[in-house]
């Protein structure tokens, strides 16, 4: 005997149905009612669970002490995604990019080779997306950093830092950072991993 379910659809909700070859990365501008985080991950639309506190706040973190820091050269986007091929379409947390790389308000997506940081903060429900997959893809795109950020045991971020190896394309460790921080790549910068919890610096 089955568990009665803890929510029920809409008898008239349709879930979109895919084509024969999967959806593409221009399908995302174009499927109607699709929930404001979805991904595109080998053709195939991924829905994104409600964030944590932990998340949000990590982001809020990186977000504003990047900007902060940033050269005048570079801005930060967050949850917005990177068209790295006609297959998939991935939405990193926080990234870096060049100021040209902002096309204008009705822009939707990135290319590969204007993100120069792309950050994911792991969570329970896209772990496996997060620490494999993505990271994976973005280093067969060319991004050239990344950061994959844990919630450590004291409920602290701990940021591992990685930097891509253009002759392998794939990531080499760089580093794996509690409490703070510090890098000269892809700038210099310093954030303090304990203030995840302030709501200003």
């Amino acid at each position: 005997m089955s568990a009665a379910p803890e929510y029920e659809l809409d008898e008239k909700y349709n879930y979109p149905v895919p084509p024969p070859e999967g959806w593409t990365a221009d399908d995302l501008d174009r499927l109607p009612n699709l929930p404001r985080r979805t991904e595109l991950i080998d053709g195939s639309l991924v829905f994104m669970s409600p964030q944590t506190r932990f998340h949000m706040r990590t982001m809020r973190l990186l977000e504003n002490s990047l900007l902060e820091q940033a050269p005048d050269d570079l801005d930060v986007f967050r949850e917005f995604s990177i068209r790295l091929d006609s297959r998939n379409r991935p939405e990193p947390d926080v990234l870096v990019v060049p100021l040209g790389a902002d096309t204008g308000p009705k822009q939707t997506s990135l290319r590969p080779e204007d993100v120069i940081l792309a950050v994911e903060v792991v969570s329970e429900e896209s772990a496996d997306r997060d620490r494999e997959v993505k990271p994976r893809k973005y280093a067969a795109a060319g991004v050239v950093h990344f950061w994959r950020v844990e919630s450590g045991g004291d409920g602290l971020p701990i940021v591992y830092v990685y930097e891509l190896d253009p002759a392998l394309k794939a990531y080499m460790p760089m580093g794996i950072h509690h409490n703070k921080l510090k890098l000269d790549v892809p700038f210099p910068l310093e954030i303090d991993l304990t203030a995840i919890n302030q709501r200003r610096r």
